[in-house]
């Protein structure tokens, strides 16, 4: 570490390079934090976790005895009795016994991605409701015709404000919090949508995964969905990178006046007549030609085969975009795990050890700041993954019972997870703050005299 500090004094490395050994450090290091506690008022399983995405200050958390939770996961409440562990409680709860509040188990609970002042929920009761946090009152409803399993925000959208949504009925539909009505109805799964994620390089692309093993992709400008995944049909290892030295000689041939300008301008000459008609067959038949995703972009709906493709034996539970969304991960109930390359639409074949993951309702998965671990909940544990190797890297051991979510925080490089115990634990870089109390205490009985 401090040859690294040394060398990033020297000029030798990058800042970029430095701030990511630094984090990978970090995230090497995990484990159950010895100096943060959530206090969690729920009394069922935690279902749903984030840190809001502007300031990563604040958690909330969803739970299935239909109450929500805010807390602040920087300033501690109070700390234990040796001023040793601080504690975080809750600053915003809302239960069943509020006025507005859900009356079945809540699903999904997101954050509004550009403000802290409204967050989103879903609930088994058929409702997805927006709240306004400083209020603790809902100021927006939609009423879905199934059990809500999953909603989902665009990090990076300028020009909409929908709220995808994924419920026991084959529709996908998408809520505008600006007009308070629903905008598009998504058709194509054969059955529920358990879960949604939204591209991570395009606010138009949406990617969803059903009970019926299905992952689809859509672009909401567009009719039906484009693409839907294949597990058989694969590609071997990762598309090669563009580098930076390939991209400088493209723009410097692009920008060089000598081949472009050198280029005579195209001359008019008489065409026969019948000629322009050949031509435009003859390209007609090449743009027929089946040519990658291109076949898939069928409209309406898809030749059979191509709809009929599923992703994993069984349903989807969890979708994960990296990124740069280049790649796309996916859990099932067949408890495989699966690395898509998104452009292809290709199973990359990364084998993934042996993993024993939940069936009956939807995970939530979590990636690392440089998108090379996966964080996947298996049973009562949480395990992480390289992403292109499929290595186990380690193993969190904390929680009593099955663990339904996790959340990795970019800010600190900390892991968040909820469970059916109903425990929010926090994983933390380690840091030996008890060890360090203890050796003080060590060095204060001293005296001058003692050997």
């Amino acid at each position: 570490m401090w040859r690294e500090v040394s060398d990033r004094e020297a000029g030798k490395i990058r800042p970029s390079l430095f701030t990511s050994r630094v984090r990978s450090r970090r995230v090497a290091a995990l484990q159950l934090s010895n100096r943060k506690e959530i206090v969690s008022p729920h009394r069922g399983a935690v279902n749903s976790i984030q840190v809001d995405l502007t300031e990563g200050r604040y958690l909330l958390s969803g739970s299935s005895d239909a109450s929500v939770a805010i807390y602040d996961i920087q300033q501690a409440s109070d700390y234990d009795e040796y001023g040793l562990i601080a504690k975080h409680r809750s600053l915003v709860a809302v239960d069943k016994h509020h006025e507005q509040g859900h009356k079945f188990a809540i699903s999904s609970a997101i954050w509004y991605p550009i403000d802290t002042g409204l967050f989103v929920t879903g609930s088994y009761d058929h409702d997805i409701k927006v709240w306004d946090t400083n209020t603790s009152q809902a100021i927006m409803e939609y009423k879905m015709p199934g059990k809500v399993y999953g909603t989902a925000m665009s990090s990076i959208a300028t020009t909409h404000m929908l709220i995808a949504a994924g419920s026991a009925d084959v529709q996908v539909r998408l809520c505008d919090i600006a007009s308070g009505a629903f905008t598009h109805t998504l058709s194509g799964h054969h059955d529920g949508v358990m879960t949604l994620e939204w591209s991570s390089s395009s606010e138009w692309v949406l990617m969803t995964g059903g009970c019926d093993g299905a992952i689809r992709f859509w672009d909401i400008r567009r009719a039906g969905c484009f693409l839907v995944l294949d597990q058989l049909r694969s590609q071997l290892g990762r598309r090669p990178a563009l580098s930076v030295h390939s991209l400088k000689n493209a723009n410097a041939e692009r920008m060089t006046p000598g081949k472009n300008s050198a280029k005579a301008p195209p001359s008019h000459k008489r065409v026969p007549p019948g000629s322009v008609m050949k031509n435009l067959n003859n390209s007609n038949k090449h743009q027929n030609l089946p040519r990658g995703s291109a076949t898939q972009r069928l409209h309406p709906g898809m030749s059979s085969s191509l709809n009929r493709a599923t992703a994993h034996y069984g349903a989807v539970t969890g979708l994960k975009s990296t990124k740069d969304g280049i790649y796309l991960i996916s859990s099932g109930s067949d408890s495989r795990l699966r690395l898509w390359d998104v452009e292809s639409g290709c199973n990359t074949l990364v084998n993934f050890e042996a993993m024993r993951l939940q069936t009956s309702k939807p995970l939530q998965l979590a990636i690392s700041h440089d998108s090379s671990l996966v964080f996947v909940p298996c049973m009562s544990s949480v395990k992480a993954y390289h992403v292109w190797s499929g290595v186990t890297f380690q193993t969190l051991r904390g929680h009593y019972e099955s663990v339904n979510c996790c959340y990795f925080n970019y800010h600190d490089q900390e892991i968040y997870t909820g469970s059916n115990d109903r425990k929010v634990l926090v994983w933390s870089p380690f840091s030996p703050a008890v060890t360090e109390m203890e050796g003080d205490c060590k060095e204060a009985d001293k005296d001058n005299w003692s050997d």
